[in-house]
Protein backbone atom coordinates (compact mmCIF):
# COMPACT_ATOMS: atom_id res chain seq x y z
CA UNK A 1 0.00 0.00 0.00
CA UNK A 2 1.35 3.42 -1.07
CA UNK A 3 0.98 6.27 1.68
CA UNK A 4 -0.71 9.01 0.18
CA UNK A 5 -0.57 12.43 1.50
CA UNK A 6 -3.35 14.22 3.14
CA UNK A 7 -4.66 17.19 1.81
CA UNK A 8 -3.41 19.93 4.12
CA UNK A 9 -3.45 24.04 3.46
CA UNK A 10 -1.81 26.23 4.86
CA UNK A 11 -3.21 26.40 8.33
CA UNK A 12 -2.86 22.88 9.13
CA UNK A 13 0.56 22.67 8.37
CA UNK A 14 1.03 26.12 11.15
CA UNK A 15 -1.45 24.25 13.43
CA UNK A 16 0.73 20.88 12.82
CA UNK A 17 4.56 22.80 13.62
CA UNK A 18 2.69 24.71 17.00
CA UNK A 19 0.98 20.97 18.17
CA UNK A 20 4.88 19.68 17.15
CA UNK A 21 6.62 22.10 19.43
CA UNK A 22 3.70 22.07 22.41
CA UNK A 23 1.04 19.62 21.98
CA UNK A 24 -0.55 20.85 25.34
CA UNK A 25 -1.60 24.33 23.92
CA UNK A 26 -5.10 25.14 24.36
CA UNK A 27 -7.40 25.43 21.43
CA UNK A 28 -7.66 29.13 22.44
CA UNK A 29 -3.85 29.46 22.21
CA UNK A 30 -3.57 27.79 18.79
CA UNK A 31 -6.33 29.68 17.59
CA UNK A 32 -5.14 33.04 18.74
CA UNK A 33 -1.61 32.26 16.87
CA UNK A 34 -3.30 31.04 13.75
CA UNK A 35 -6.27 33.33 13.78
CA UNK A 36 -9.00 30.90 14.11
CA UNK A 37 -11.55 30.51 16.65
CA UNK A 38 -10.84 27.95 19.63
CA UNK A 39 -13.75 25.43 17.78
CA UNK A 40 -12.04 25.86 14.38
CA UNK A 41 -9.01 24.58 15.62
CA UNK A 42 -10.14 21.80 17.47
CA UNK A 43 -12.70 20.41 14.23
CA UNK A 44 -9.47 20.71 12.33
CA UNK A 45 -7.38 18.76 15.27
CA UNK A 46 -9.91 15.97 14.97
CA UNK A 47 -10.07 15.86 10.95
CA UNK A 48 -6.12 15.95 11.28
CA UNK A 49 -6.55 12.86 14.11
CA UNK A 50 -9.19 11.02 11.99
CA UNK A 51 -7.11 11.26 8.35
CA UNK A 52 -4.11 10.26 10.54
CA UNK A 53 -2.27 12.83 9.65
CA UNK A 54 -1.78 13.23 14.19
CA UNK A 55 -1.08 9.54 15.19
CA UNK A 56 -0.72 10.11 18.85
CA UNK A 57 -0.11 12.71 21.15
CA UNK A 58 2.35 11.69 23.67
CA UNK A 59 5.26 12.94 26.20
CA UNK A 60 8.82 13.02 25.01
CA UNK A 61 10.71 10.84 27.56
CA UNK A 62 14.52 11.54 28.59
CA UNK A 63 15.66 8.19 28.37
CA UNK A 64 18.60 9.22 30.53
CA UNK A 65 16.34 10.56 33.31
CA UNK A 66 14.05 6.96 33.35
CA UNK A 67 17.62 5.20 33.79
CA UNK A 68 17.84 3.72 29.67
CA UNK A 69 21.08 5.71 29.07
CA UNK A 70 22.39 3.22 26.78
CA UNK A 71 20.85 4.02 22.84
CA UNK A 72 21.65 1.95 20.34
CA UNK A 73 21.12 1.31 16.45
CA UNK A 74 20.87 -1.76 15.68
CA UNK A 75 21.33 -3.67 11.95
CA UNK A 76 19.47 -7.19 11.55
CA UNK A 77 20.35 -9.29 8.36
CA UNK A 78 17.87 -12.15 8.13
CA UNK A 79 17.89 -14.88 5.45
CA UNK A 80 14.33 -14.17 3.44
CA UNK A 81 11.04 -11.91 4.02
CA UNK A 82 9.82 -15.02 5.97
CA UNK A 83 12.61 -14.57 8.31
CA UNK A 84 11.86 -10.77 8.77
CA UNK A 85 8.81 -10.77 9.48
CA UNK A 86 9.55 -13.16 12.56
CA UNK A 87 10.77 -10.28 14.07
CA UNK A 88 7.83 -8.61 14.50
CA UNK A 89 7.50 -11.27 17.98
CA UNK A 90 9.86 -8.36 18.97
CA UNK A 91 7.28 -5.25 18.68
CA UNK A 92 6.44 -5.56 22.28
CA UNK A 93 9.70 -5.83 23.58
CA UNK A 94 9.76 -2.04 25.49
CA UNK A 95 13.48 -1.85 24.74
CA UNK A 96 12.93 -1.55 21.04
CA UNK A 97 11.27 2.14 20.18
CA UNK A 98 11.38 1.64 16.55
CA UNK A 99 11.73 -0.95 14.10
CA UNK A 100 12.15 -0.77 9.71
CA UNK A 101 12.60 -2.82 7.21
CA UNK A 102 15.30 -1.25 5.10
CA UNK A 103 16.96 -1.23 1.70
CA UNK A 104 20.95 -1.90 2.10
CA UNK A 105 23.20 -4.02 2.95
CA UNK A 106 21.16 -5.47 5.86
CA UNK A 107 17.09 -6.04 6.16
CA UNK A 108 16.06 -3.67 9.57
CA UNK A 109 16.95 -1.60 11.42
CA UNK A 110 16.04 -1.18 15.32
CA UNK A 111 16.48 1.83 17.58
CA UNK A 112 16.74 0.61 21.07
CA UNK A 113 16.98 2.00 24.58
CA UNK A 114 18.47 -0.38 27.22
CA UNK A 115 19.80 0.47 30.84
CA UNK A 116 23.53 -0.61 30.35
CA UNK A 117 25.58 -2.82 28.04
CA UNK A 118 24.20 -6.09 29.60
CA UNK A 119 20.84 -5.16 28.39
CA UNK A 120 21.53 -4.73 24.90
CA UNK A 121 23.81 -7.97 25.40
CA UNK A 122 20.69 -9.53 26.34
CA UNK A 123 18.14 -8.00 23.43
CA UNK A 124 20.47 -9.06 21.02
CA UNK A 125 20.25 -12.19 22.37
CA UNK A 126 17.03 -12.39 22.17
CA UNK A 127 16.94 -10.95 18.23
CA UNK A 128 19.77 -13.53 17.48
CA UNK A 129 17.02 -16.76 18.73
CA UNK A 130 14.82 -15.66 16.14
CA UNK A 131 14.87 -18.49 13.40
CA UNK A 132 16.28 -16.91 10.08
CA UNK A 133 18.47 -14.21 11.57
CA UNK A 134 22.04 -14.45 9.99
CA UNK A 135 23.62 -11.60 12.15
CA UNK A 136 23.43 -8.15 13.68
CA UNK A 137 26.07 -4.99 13.79
CA UNK A 138 24.99 -2.28 16.32
CA UNK A 139 26.19 1.36 16.60
CA UNK A 140 26.16 2.82 20.35
CA UNK A 141 25.15 6.54 20.29
CA UNK A 142 27.25 8.62 22.18
CA UNK A 143 25.31 12.30 21.62
CA UNK A 144 22.26 13.08 19.82
CA UNK A 145 22.47 16.34 18.51
CA UNK A 146 19.28 16.34 16.09
CA UNK A 147 16.30 14.33 17.26
CA UNK A 148 12.77 15.38 15.43
CA UNK A 149 9.70 14.44 13.34
CA UNK A 150 9.02 15.66 10.11
CA UNK A 151 8.15 19.01 8.92
CA UNK A 152 5.24 19.78 8.32
CA UNK A 153 5.99 22.68 6.05
CA UNK A 154 8.51 20.19 3.47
Amino acid sequence: MRHQPAKLDEIDRKLLALLAEDSTQSYADLGEAIHLSAPAVHDRVKRLKRDGVIRATVAKIDGCKVGRTLLAFVLVNTKNLVSTKRLLTLANVPEIEEMHTVAGDSCVLLKVRVRETEGLEELLGKIQDIEGVDGTRSYIVMSTFVERGPDPYL
